[in-house]
């Protein structure tokens, strides 16, 4: 049998798998075996992770402990039940001040990333374009080139605030594109959009006909300044679906739950896709869920734990060169990789983070997309908040041990 003949054009065809091309995330991995390797015993302090490093808050843990046990729980869910709609409109509402139609404004799904592979399948012909910010999480645009789907990189620069300079995009290829993806608060950059580019984004995406598709995992983590929602914006329901993860926020990151909420015509159109695609999450996890999803004190204790955390690290490293601030939101640092570490020079950002992790066992995530930048995140394991400062105390002096230069 010629398997080969039968992987599909998408993958690679008769290619598939003998690319030598590595992921970034893979090329980390094997840096961190090389340092364990070099220097045995050597603690690596992990600051690439992008998941929470605490558990789900004990009033959601125990409702899942309850309803698993209740023989209603035990079939299919389907697009979701009622009870976690009413809870996602009231988390929009009591967060954002957004009211929703539980019943043909909000859908859930298992994971934020499910739903982003399949709304290309509710909306991408072949030749259609679909644009993404970069840097940024790829998976609609993947399943869009799936498609046929042209993709269209739209940059984040430093010296825009890192959103996207709507003026430079061409018009005739706005009329063609049918969703545009963005990511606020943003991963990787941190930035927070303001009301007044959601406002011409909505201006912008009404003119071309284009589906606003904003992907808020990191809404409720925001420092000195107020959450925001794009759904809070003039026209936004005409055009926009947001869609909005209990991972980050509840730190329920395995639990697989999510919901998208916005334009009725779109959250059909993708429930209608879903329900070809899935049969729901466990009913147990969303009813649990709607335990703690509304309660702005579960969600302002996780954020201030990264709070407290980003502030220090924000000190730590500017102390040993980099420019480091305050991001708007979520839980990372994004900073311009440094040039070089003594004699040693980088190329680029990928260069620096390898360096890093296997001669000071300090992992990062480099993101070289428009500019050589570093990834800090403030999930690193650590014993608890009086184990943060060591950590972190370790993280300062292998820094100045590298004599980075910038």
């Amino acid at each position: 049998m010629d398997h080969v003949l039968l992987f599909a054009d998408r993958i690679g065809g008769t290619q598939f798998g003998k690319s030598n091309e590595i992921y970034k995330f893979e090329k980390i991995k094997r840096a961190k075996a090389k340092a364990r390797k070099l220097h045995p015993g050597l603690e690596i302090l992990d600051f690439g992770v992008g998941e929470p490093d605490q558990m789900a808050p004990a009033p959601i843990r125990d409702a899942l402990k309850a309803e698993v046990d209740k023989p209603a729980n035990r079939g299919y869910a389907d697009n979701g039940i009622p009870e976690f709609k009413q809870a996602a409109a009231a988390y929009m509402r009591q967060f954002f001040g957004v009211e929703l139609d539980p019943a043909a404004e909000i859908n859930h799904s298992i994971g934020t990333k499910p739903a982003l592979a399949m709304l290309p399948l509710a909306f991408v012909n072949p030749g259609d374009v679909v644009f993404q910010t970069v840097p940024g999480y790829p998976v609609m645009a993947t399943h869009a080139k799936y498609l046929g789907g042209e993709v269209v990189d739209i940059p984040l620069l430093q010296e825009n605030g890192f959103l996207p300079d709507l003026g430079r995009i061409d018009p005739a290829l706005a009329d063609r594109c049918k969703l545009f993806y963005i990511n606020y608060p943003n991963n990787p950059t941190g930035a927070v959009a303001t009301d007044a580019f959601y406002d011409e984004l909505i201006a912008f995406a009404l003119k071309h006909n284009i589906l606003i598709v904003q992907d808020a995992p990191y809404a409720t983590l925001v420092y000195d300044g107020e959450r925001k929602s794009i759904l809070q914006r003039p026209g936004a329901k005409a055009c926009a679906l947001e869609l909005h993860s209990m991972s980050k926020a509840y730190n329920m990151t395995g639990w697989r739950l999510a919901f998208f909420c916005g334009a009725p015509w779109a959250v059909d159109a993708l429930a209608a896709i879903k329900d070809n695609c899935d049969s729901g999450q466990f009913k147990a996890i969303q009813h649990a869920a709607c335990a703690g999803i509304a309660d702005e004190q579960l969600a302002e204790a996780i954020c201030g734990h990264y709070e407290r955390r980003l502030r220090r690290m924000v000190e730590v490293l500017r102390s040993t060169g980099f420019d480091a601030k305050m991001p708007g939101g979520t839980f990372y640092l994004y900073v311009k990789a440094p040039k070089g570490a003594g004699e040693v020079d980088f190329a680029n950002a990928e260069q620096a983070s390898l360096f890093l992790i296997e001669n000071h066992g300090i992992s990062t995530v480099p993101w070289d997309n428009t500019g050589p930048f570093i990834r800090f995140g403030a999930v690193f394991e650590s014993a608890g908040e009086d184990d943060d400062e060591r950590v972190l105390a370790e993280l300062a002096a292998r820094l100045e041990q590298a004599r980075l230069r910038f």
